[in-house]
């Protein structure tokens, strides 16, 4: 049996794909389109899992859909729209199963689960725990903001919930936007803002939501104006703070990073706060957690180290994207009655990968210089290292492409994490973002526990904990002294563990730097086309792309100029990026 998973029309469209419940293929549609956080039908990500699982459009057997249209556009008109404003059809919409049938030309049964439902279902099915506590938190689905149950076996279940408007995925948006920063966007550059700050304005921020018995809190609708979709905020919240909004790209002042700070306490407090009330109500050692908010790594390491639970699992695509997988794994196991055989997920890459052989026809359309290691991986980690030691930037593209928004060694930039440089060098001249926002580790899974007190699995960036190596790692040590590490198991990624092992053999030092493959405003690179134009447009020293390296070093004088004409020339494949009109290259 053959089930799609999908998720689109608000952000963060994705697909997926399981066949008998076992996950064979996931990505997300804006790693196709380059279009950050599309959100429009997943096509070329549904073509993508076909393909990956070796089917046809035929062959689907059955289709779901992370959330309930009908409902969501019950609350959407509840809330009201903008004064002077039509309703945006390709938004409100109901009929959302017709637009699915005619843009995938599939013919069969389309079922739709609540948002929430399949937040829980993506978290609670991957874990591999027999039974387990679920919270999910985000900004709101149809109408909840935050549920609490339990899961055992096939059994997933709600026992209760947060209504919208009270959401703390929202007041975490609200004051992001106060902050100067985009609203489902920009949520984490505020988590990376508050360890410069102090916690000054938590009793403001306190004012804004208020915790009720249980489960239960609410927002003070005073200070906020999303109910009528003009702004995030009110007048009232700026009066409470007693400054304007910062504008957006303006600069950061003490005052901002406070703000960032008094927020990330308060919410955190809420946070720990309920889910020692859920381990009440369930008395399991297993907490799961899905839903934007889980992706605040931060809170998530605050509740494990400081809550009553044990065992913490987020899956690696917490947010809308990942909701493509709650609802396959939810539509499993209505038909089958049994839980999908999916977890415990240990490894996100679900994405497309190439060929050694089309990756050497590709490089020698361009004409570039590339040194060629087939059937040399030795070699080939030896010659990474030399330049990673070197203090050099490399560009590593290796295998499937990663689901959810961390790079975690298929799609990533690593240096050297003892480089005293390197972390303003990447934020300013590679990455081109904030010079606040901090890079999180690689670490070989055997050597996680002396630098980062780990001693558990962390394979998919999701967690902060606090450095006590002996090392000094200036490169991913945030200002409090905090890491956000991914551990690296050697049965999971075979290559990228023996390049983590070379280096620690030269080095002495069992981590690298590794931040996402792209640079602002731009998605994770997907295809080897994608690296090559980020090599190019950036000061990235060298490029592995699988089996070849390209150094910066040995580009002819003319190579921005060939880069423009070759970006501009078509391209072969399938899944077009609608916008601009080209191709996403599978060679």
């Amino acid at each position: 049996m053959i089930v799609v998973g999908i998720s689109a029309f608000y952000h963060d469209a994705a697909c997926c794909l399981l066949r008998d419940g076992r996950l064979v293929a996931a990505a997300q549609e804006e790693r196709f389109s380059r279009v950050k956080h599309d959100a429009r039908l997943p096509v070329s990500a549904f073509r993508y899992c076909l393909k990956e699982a070796g089917a046809g459009i035929d062959e689907v057997d059955l289709l779901a859909y992370y959330e309930n249209p009908e409902l969501k556009l019950q609350r959407q008109l509840r809330a009201g729209l903008p004064e002077g404003s039509s309703p945006d059809l390709a938004r409100l919409d109901a009929d959302i199963h017709t637009k699915i049938e005619e843009g995938l030309g599939y013919s069969g049964p389309v079922f739709s689960f609540l948002h929430h439902q399949s937040h829980a279902a993506s978290a609670f099915y991957y874990s591999g725990f027999p039974e387990a506590a679920v919270l999910t938190v985000d900004g709101v689905g149809e109408w909840d903001t935050t549920t609490y149950g339990r899961g055992a076996g096939a059994k997933l279940e709600a026992f209760d919930r947060v209504e919208f408007p009270h959401s703390l995925g929202l007041l975490y948006s609200t004051l992001t936007a106060y902050l100067g920063f985009e609203v489902n966007d920009g949520e984490y550059k505020v988590m990376g803002l508050a360890p410069y700050g102090e916690p000054r304005y938590a009793d403001r921020v306190r004012r804004l939501v208020s915790s009720l018995d249980g489960g239960g809190f609410e927002l003070d609708l005073r200070y906020f104006d999303f109910l009528r979709g003009r702004r995030m905020y009110s007048e009232a919240l700026c009066d409470l703070f007693g400054a304007p909004p910062r504008a957006r790209g303006g600069e950061i002042t003490r005052f901002h990073r406070d703000v960032a700070r008094s927020l990330q306490a308060v919410l955190e407090e809420i946070l720990l706060e309920k889910t020692r009330w859920l381990h009440g109500r369930t008395g399991s050692d297993n907490l799961c957690m899905a839903g934007g908010v889980a992706l605040n790594c931060v809170a998530n390491g605050r509740i494990l180290r400081d809550g009553p639970f044990q065992r913490l699992f987020v899956q690696p695509a917490a947010g809308d994207s990942g909701g493509c997988l709650g609802a396959a794994a939810l539509l499993h196991a209505q038909e089958t009655g049994q839980a999908p055989p999916v977890g415990p997920l240990r490894d996100a890459r679900l994405g497309p990968s190439w060929s050694a052989d089309g990756i050497a026809r590709l490089l020698a359309s361009t004409g570039l210089p590339y040194q060629d290691f087939r059937g040399r991986e030795a070699s080939l980690l030896e010659a990474v290292v030399d330049r990673l030691a070197a203090g050099k930037v490399v560009g590593w593209f290796h295998g499937r492409m990663e689901m959810g928004p961390r790079a975690l060694g298929a799609r990533s930039l690593l240096a050297d994490p003892r480089d005293p440089e390197m972390r303003d060098r990447l934020n300013r001249m590679v990455k081109k973002r904030e010079a606040f926002r901090p890079f999180a580790p690689s670490v070989l899974l055997a050597h996680a526990a002396g630098p980062f007190g780990l001693d558990h699995p962390a394979p998919f960036m999701l967690e902060t904990c606090q450095v006590r190596s002996p090392l000094d790692l200036p490169a991913i040590t945030h200002v409090d002294g905090s890491a956000r590490p991914q551990t690296v198991d050697p049965e999971v990624m075979p290559r990228y563990a023996a390049l983590l092992e070379a280096f620690r053999r030269r080095t002495g030092c069992p981590m690298l730097v590794n931040t996402s493959f792209n640079v602002k405003g731009e998605p994770i690179v997907g295809s080897p086309v994608d690296a090559l134009l980020c090599f190019g447009g950036t000061e990235i020293d060298s490029l592995v792309l699988e089996d070849f390296v390209l150094d910066r070093d040995d580009l002819p004088e003319s190579w921005p100029e060939l880069l423009e004409a070759w970006r501009q020339r078509p391209r072969s494949g399938f899944g077009a990026a609608r916008d601009r009109g080209d191709l996403y290259t599978f060679v």
